[in-house]
This record gives structure tokens, C-alpha cells and sequence, in this order.
């Protein structure tokens, strides 16, 4: 007896036969590299905000701390859609 699990990946296989094709080791590499450039992008940004933030607390700036909070948490949704739809592009590129 199969799992609802094992019944929702055929049926998800017979919907997309394209997604069930195992990825080759190019793909897998440049899947990797993209991950490493873009926690290197994210890191980069992370210390420029984290900076600024640290200036403004420090001058009690409340409302430009929640502003770079809200930058922060924009760039890091940003930067992780850049890195799924370039993954995507690699995993939809025929071998």
C-alpha cells in the first residue's frame, strides 16, 4: 500500500514528466555555485544594513531602525526570488 506521499509524487510525475528528470552533475554544480553567489550578495548586504543599523541605534534613531529593518528583510525576499527563479532557470535547461 502506497503512502499519500508516494501517490502525490506520481501524480505530480505524470503532470510534469520533465520534473522527474534527475539533474546532471553540470546542473548540480551550477546550482551550487548560484547558492554560493548569492550567500555571498546576501552576506555583503546583511553587513552594509546591519551598520547602518547599528549607527542609527546608536543615535536613538527609532524610525530610521525600523526602516532598515524593513530594508533588510526586503533584500533578503529579493535576493532569495533572484536565486529560486535562476535555480529554475537551471533546472528547466535541457541536459
Amino acid at each position: 500500500m502506497k503512502s499519500a506521499y508516494e501517490l502525490a509524487m506520481e501524480r505530480l510525475a505524470k503532470s510534469d514528466p520533465s520534473a522527474a528528470r534527475p539533474l546532471t552533475p553540470e546542473q548540480k554544480a551550477r546550482l551550487a555555485e548560484i547558492d554560493r553567489v548569492y550567500q555571498g550578495k546576501l552576506a555583503e548586504r546583511e553587513i552594509f544594513l546591519q551598520q547602518q543599523l547599528d549607527r542609527a541605534l546608536a543615535d536613538q534613531k527609532l524610525e530610521e531602525v525600523d526602516k532598515i529593518k524593513q530594508q533588510l528583510a526586503n533584500e533578503r525576499a529579493r535576493l532569495d526570488e533572484e536565486r529560486e527563479a535562476e535555480k529554475d532557470r537551471v533546472r528547466q535547461s535541457k541536459p
